[in-house]
């Protein structure tokens, strides 16, 4: 038996918003998976003042973690396990910042941010998210 699926007309405004979104998300993780690869100071050190141990306080192991999810979120066909992944990642920094005490609005709210940002751009995006989650008017 063959099922159907008829998904709503997507308006161009609504898929231009979600790529542009999504696109300062990719651009973000881009960076940030950057400089954990390289093993930057400034990462080595706050991983460090999060409460890391020295053996991942590089971020080298993290980095290639945020990669693979960013990769999965980037490939249309798995951009939802890619948005899951990444979901669990952002709570794992929500998580380390509340733990140490750093300001609820910049530090340990950006992952909450960044989130945010990545579902609201693949909501935009993605018609047939818009209907498994319609907005109620």
């Amino acid at each position: 038996m063959q099922t159907i699926v008829e998904t709503a007309p997507q308006s161009n405004v609504t898929l231009w918003a979600g790529r542009i979104v999504t696109g300062l998300v990719i651009a973000f993780m881009i960076f940030d998976v950057g400089i954990k690869l390289i093993e930057m100071d400034v990462v080595r050190d706050n991983m460090l003042r999060l409460g890391y141990p020295l053996s991942l306080a590089g971020g080298f192991q993290i980095g290639v973690l945020e990669a693979v999810c960013l990769i999965l979120y980037i490939i249309p066909r798995t951009s939802v396990l890619g948005a899951i992944l990444l979901t669990g990642v952002m709570g794992r920094c929500h998580r380390s910042h509340l733990r140490v005490g750093d300001p609820l609005p910049s530090h340990t709210l950006f992952g909450v941010y960044l989130g945010l940002l990545i579902w609201g751009g693949i909501y935009l995006r993605n018609p047939r998210l818009r209907e498994l989650i319609p907005v109620q008017r």
